[in-house]
């Protein structure tokens, strides 16, 4: 049903639409703005209640930042 509310809002959708259209396009214009919206990313998976800390998410670019392992390879900003 959630699917299928969302897919009305979006013509290009069919029926169902397994996500939202509510991001945002913002520029990164500095290297604060850049951070700010990395630790964002990063926090998503601690919030979302799927991992105690960032780093922890197996497929997060965190783990790089943190210098664990990871599945991800990053070019550092």
């Amino acid at each position: 049903m959630v699917f299928q509310y969302h897919a009305k809002f979006n013509k290009r959708a069919g029926e169902q639409q397994l996500w939202t259209h509510e991001n945002h396009a913002v520029e990164l214009s500095t290297n604060n703005m850049i951070d700010t919206r990395l630790n964002y990313i990063h926090d998503n998976p601690a919030r979302a209640g799927w991992v105690e800390q960032p780093e922890d998410y197996l497929y997060s670019s965190a783990r790089n930042y943190a210098d664990m392992e990871s599945l991800i390879e990053i070019d550092r900003i």
